[in-house]
């Protein structure tokens, strides 16, 4: 059960002068295989590549957690903010689609933001006694978490009791360093463990993305065995993950310097969404590995077949040529529904009766599809069998192969987020951290606004 990428769309054959000729992939033959090597000889410090083959010890440690806890469990809380909140997100939305909350248990809620709104509105929800709350910091000093992760621990303090909290809270975090182990053990809370060099936004397939998955009925050991799957076909050149780097790599060098994911199905609705922060924050940067100012990224955007053809369709078949289209499908839905032969006297409604709506929703993809081509729009498409664990494992190590790869062909670590850090200096400078007094000083001498340009 493999997934497939059909890239005939974004060849000169199918979309003409704004597509890839072979020649233009030819010409690029020694940068792949530079790249390739590249990926071979650095396999060791991709950390994230030995997730689908190391883990037996922690899924079963897991697994053992699980089963353990789950009889008085009814509802688990991840607090955790980018790779931490995505991976989770996508895959139980893949798996147990838009309502699982409504009709299964344990409910998952992934709170990914702080907004105050948000977190009271959750609390208003919960019952203490039978909510797991997992606190997912790598470093143990992501603003965000730990501040929710502040809130939460003093809320179960105060109405539980310190000794029922420990029961209430588990934690994924370093190892080793960082405020979040020190207070695991410190307090006695259960802990996880992310692997060394296995950074956010690579971490779906480690113990941030295993234990809510397994929490929620997901085969986590289906998910490392897709993942595995996917590695096997990786290590011959012509793979899919490569393709896609080297199209994405194409096109942007030619001006394409939009990304548009567009899964037709609302269970991939997600995957949009993880595979924007992967894309952006992986390939978005200023230096190459030489340290030359490059600007290199493309931008990327989520879409939602068939939603999105009335919203966002008009802009990518007419609009400018900056944008490569990925579609994901799926072959075979888990459950369909048949049209009704209703308003047969109707031509105009009767010729949906007998179909159904995931032939409609098919349809109305390779039509979409078609649209773009005739408009000569670079557009690819991976279709997955069915959506299981399988080939959820495949999808997400295609994807975190294809940009590695992608950060190989443009000479950038796509490993690092210097971008992200300033953000996160300015944060703790604002709120007067210790050891930012320069940072500080720094935003201190930052020009003023001018009152002539807010009205």
């Amino acid at each position: 059960m493999q997934i497939k990428l059909d890239y005939n769309n974004m060849m000169t054959e199918f979309v003409g002068k704004h597509g890839i000729s072979q020649g233009d992939i030819d010409a690029l033959k020694g940068k792949i295989s530079a790249a390739a090597r590249a990926m071979e000889n650095k396999r060791n410090q991709m950390a994230w590549r030995d997730l689908p083959y190391n883990q037996d010890d922690i899924v079963q440690d897991i697994l053992l957690y699980v089963a353990e806890i789950l009889p008085r469990i009814d509802t688990l809380v991840v607090l955790g903010i980018g790779g931490s909140a995505l991976g989770p997100i996508a895959l139980n939305q893949a798996i147990h689609g838009s309502f699982y909350n409504f009709c299964k248990k344990p409910r998952i809620f992934v709170i990914d933001n702080i907004d105050p709104t948000t977190m009271n509105d959750l609390f208003a929800q919960l019952n203490l006694e039978t909510t797991l709350f997992s606190v997912v910091s790598k470093s143990g000093a992501t603003s965000e978490t730990m501040a929710q992760f502040m809130i939460v621990k003093d809320m179960l303090e105060s109405r539980l009791g310190k000794e029922r909290t420990k029961q209430q809270i588990v934690c994924t975090t370093d190892a080793q360093n960082g405020n979040l182990i020190k207070t695991a053990k410190t307090e006695g809370y259960k802990t996880f463990y992310i692997p060394s060099g296995v950074g956010g936004r690579f971490s779906q397939l480690c113990s941030v993305g295993l234990l809510p998955a397994a929490f929620c009925g997901i085969d986590i050991k289906k998910l490392l065995a897709g993942a595995a799957y996917m590695d096997k076909i990786c290590e011959n050149d012509q793979n899919p993950a490569y393709i896609f780097a080297i199209l994405h790599h194409l096109a942007l060098k030619a001006g394409k310097n939009i990304s548009v994911m567009m899964p037709y199905s609302d269970g991939l609705k997600f995957m949009s969404d993880w595979y924007a922060q992967l894309w952006a924050e992986s390939l978005g940067k200023k230096y190459d590995n030489n340290g030359n100012e490059v600007y290199v990224g493309q931008t990327p955007v989520k879409a939602l077949g068939a939603t999105d053809q009335h919203s966002q369709v008009q802009l990518y078949t007419q609009g400018p040529f900056d944008k490569v289209i990925c579609f994901l499908t799926v072959e075979e839905f888990e459950n369909d529904i048949t049209i009704p032969k209703t308003f047969e006297d109707m031509p105009t409604l009767g010729f949906l009766g007998g179909n159904t709506l995931a032939r409609l929703l098919n349809t109305q993809q390779k039509a979409t599809e078609y649209a773009l081509q005739k408009e000569g729009r670079p557009n690819m498409t991976i279709t997955l069998p069915k959506i299981n664990e399988h080939t959820m494992g495949q999808l997400f190590y295609m994807l975190e192969m294809a940009t590695a790869f992608a950060g190989e062909l443009l000479n950038i670590n796509a490993f690092d987020q210097p971008g992200v850090e300033e953000g996160k200096d300015a944060t703790y400078a604002l709120f007067n951290r210790p050891g930012y007094e320069d940072k500080k000083a720094e935003l201190e001498t930052a020009l003023p606004k001018s009152e002539k340009y807010i009205i």
